[in-house]
Formats: structure tokens, C-alpha cells, sequence
């Protein structure tokens, strides 16, 4: 019976049942929900009909409905077109226009250059993000933007510049005023979960802050992030299936913050080899059963 079972589990062809009793019967398993999810969700170019609503978490997710940003706005333009990942939940549209009109009211911003978001209906990437699936991320470049009239090669070209110093303890040169004035902004809005930042752009909003430090501890140090910085908001209304991460510690999170960069000017040592421990194993890629029931119907929807 366990072989029987295992090989209709394997069958990618189609379908598999048995006429066992019910206590041995396996359930009806698709050729759909073994192939890898970020093969289905990354090669559709349009979202699923609908109202929007968020499925499962962001790292294990969905979004149905989902709305495209526009390529080029009065102040953003979304980059990396051939990605195809400038679609997200109808909040997280308006969140990052709202900032780009903020952004363009500060010296040398004309608005902002809007990275990755989602995918036309979430769900894992082809490359790059583990998260990113629900609608409700959305990578924020570092680049100052001087003309929001870029075209498709030049969007596809341009380079974001670094913030970082020191691997990452410490901000560089770039780093202006005007960069920690937009992410204020972006971790003070009621909307925000979290802001992933490296920790050396934390540890100096920490120590430079003097006034109102309630929007610190929104942002949380993370590796990499010195290119850009990444939004993550909260479930909307309307969603009741979304996982919400859960909140951060109390407090501004500075002492944190000053940890990661403690960690990065001094390594600590690496824990000693555990001889009995197994052989790592490569990280198994998500498969549609991985993901929430919603996502089969979200993935067959029409556009």
C-alpha cells in the first residue's frame, strides 16, 4: 500500500485515486499541484478577474484581483518592466503613490523609482524574492530620481546605487537627509508593517532622531536592503484569508539594530561542527499544494 501510495503521489501525468478503505485512501493529487508554483504563477502576464483579496502570507501566498501599477505616474516610474512584477493589492497601488507624492516634494526627488512588487497574481517568483507573493510588498530604490521619463531600455539598464559602508554597519556619502525623511514617512503610515532596512541606515536614524521615534520601530534591520529599502503592509480589509506577520517587539528597535552592527564590524565565531548533525539539504522549491486552496482558483481564474 505505501508504494502505491508513493507512486500516485510521484505521477505528474494527472490525477491518482484508489478504491481503498478510507483510513488508506489518498487523496486526489494533480499533475498541477507537483510542479513547482513559481513555474505557474511566473509565466502569466495578467491578473485573475475579481475583486482583490489576499490569500495566505507573504512568503506563502497569493492575490486575486490584483491591480498593475502604472509604468510612469505624475511622480514614479516602475522599473525592471520585462519583470513584470509592478502588480500588487489595490492598498499597496495607492500606499506607493502616496509616498511618490511625498518623495517628490523633497530636494532632488522627483518622485520615486519603484522596484520589484508582485507578480499579476503573487505567488513565488521565477527568481529573486521569497516574499513578495501576497501583494504587499514593494522594494522602494535608493536612486534619487532626477526625470521620470525614462524608457523601457533605460529602465531596464539603470543601476541603483548603494547606501552602505563597512558591509553594511555604517551608512556612505549617498546617504542624504531626504533618504531618511522618505522612509519616516513610509514607516509612519498606519498601513506599514514593516520597513527591511540594512542596519547601518537604522542605527544612524536612531541616534540622529531627536523628535517623535514611534515610526523606529517599523524598521527592522535586514541583509542586503542598501539598494533599496522594502515596504510591507498589513493585511487590508476585505482579505480574511491573509496571514499577517506578527507585529514587531515593543520599542524602537535601535538596540537591535546595534546588535546586527556590532555582528558585521566583529563576526561572531561560527558555532562548532556538530558531527552528527545531517547533510544540509537544498531548499525545496513551493509547489501549488504548498500554498493556500485559494491560489488553485486564483491560478485558473480568468483574467
Amino acid at each position: 500500500m505505501k508504494k502505491l501510495l508513493a507512486l500516485c503521489a510521484a505521477v505528474v501525468l494527472g490525477s491518482c485515486t484508489t478504491d481503498m478503505p478510507s483510513e488508506d485512501r489518498i487523496v486526489t493529487v494533480s499533475s498541477q499541484d507537483l510542479v513547482e508554483a513559481r513555474q505557474l504563477f511566473g509565466n502569466l502576464d495578467l491578473a485573475s478577474d475579481g475583486r482583490a483579496r489576499v490569500h495566505g502570507g507573504y512568503s506563502r501566498g497569493c492575490i486575486g484581483g490584483a491591480e498593475q501599477l502604472p509604468e510612469t505616474g505624475p511622480t514614479w516610474q516602475a522599473m525592471r518592466l520585462s519583470r513584470n512584477r509592478n502588480w500588487s493589492h489595490p492598498a499597496t497601488v495607492d500606499f506607493v503613490q502616496d509616498l511618490s507624492r511625498f518623495a517628490a516634494t523633497q530636494p532632488g526627488w522627483e518622485g520615486l523609482y519603484v522596484g520589484d512588487m508582485s507578480q499579476p497574481r503573487g505567488g513565488p517568483m521565477l527568481t529573486g524574492h521569497r516574499s513578495h507573493q501576497s501583494g504587499l510588498d514593494a522594494d522602494i530604490w535608493m536612486l534619487p530620481p532626477d526625470r521620470l521619463n525614462l524608457t523601457a531600455a533605460e529602465r531596464e539598464n539603470i543601476s541603483p546605487i548603494s547606501m552602505r559602508r563597512a558591509s553594511g554597519a555604517y551608512v556612505n556619502s549617498d546617504w542624504t537627509a531626504q533618504h531618511w525623511a522618505i522612509i519616516r514617512e513610509a514607516a509612519s503610515d498606519p498601513r506599514v508593517a514593516r520597513i527591511f532596512l540594512f542596519p547601518g541606515a537604522k542605527v544612524w536614524m536612531c541616534e540622529n532622531e531627536t523628535g517623535d521615534r514611534s515610526y523606529l520601530r517599523q524598521i527592522r534591520p535586514w541583509y542586503g536592503h542598501h539598494y533599496h529599502f522594502h515596504v510591507r503592509l498589513s493585511c487590508p480589509s476585505g482579505s480574511p484569508d491573509c496571514e499577517d506577520q506578527a507585529p514587531p517587539p515593543p520599542g524602537d528597535g535601535c538596540d537591535d539594530a546595534r546588535q546586527w552592527q556590532a555582528d558585521i564590524l566583529n563576526p561572531p565565531p561560527p558555532p562548532p561542527p556538530d558531527p552528527n548533525a545531517p547533510p544540509p539539504q537544498p531548499r525545496r522549491e513551493l509547489t501549488l499544494a504548498d500554498l493556500p486552496q485559494q491560489c488553485s482558483r486564483v491560478l485558473s481564474s480568468d483574467p
